[in-house]
């Protein structure tokens, strides 16, 4: 969907810990097998994007365990790593959309990433389980720091 919504000349580039089975034959939509967590992975997605993202999707989750310390620990990092991207491919007035799974570890990263924004809100699309503490951040415009590259 994402494809067809950028057109033919737009790019999407999605990164995932699973290879996508069948390959995608779109053009325009390039997926990686890759982690998020990766510190080469900005690079490559730039190299493949030609410059900055209009718009960031992220709807990763970490894999769940049922050991609630451990399941947390890897959400914060996995927010950590997403909210690292940010200003790497992200262009100035760019927007975002970001799923996080509610817990005190999501509020700093929360609170940090809207700080970067010129305004942010939540949404809890009705397509959510009842009772899940999935919840989406949507920012935009995006105020690219002036320390970062263009």
């Amino acid at each position: 969907m994402a494809g067809r919504a950028v057109g033919p000349r737009g790019r999407v580039i999605g990164v995932d810990l699973a290879a996508i089975e069948p390959a995608l034959k779109n053009e325009n939509v390039i997926a990686y097998c890759g982690d998020l967590t990766d510190s080469g992975l900005a690079a490559r997605l730039l190299a493949d994007l030609g410059r900055r993202a209009d718009v960031l999707l992220c709807d990763a989750a970490p894999k769940l365990t049922g050991v609630r310390a451990t399941d947390r620990a890897r959400e914060e990092l996995l927010l950590e790593s997403v909210e690292a991207l940010i200003p790497q491919l992200l262009k100035r007035d760019g927007d975002l959309l970001m799923k996080i799974l509610e817990g005190p570890e999501a509020a700093g990263i929360d609170r940090r990433i809207r700080q970067t924004f010129d305004r942010a809100k939540s949404i809890r699309p009705d397509s959510s389980r009842k009772g899940s503490s999935e919840r989406y951040l949507l920012a935009r415009g995006f105020r690219l720091p002036t320390n970062s590259q263009p």
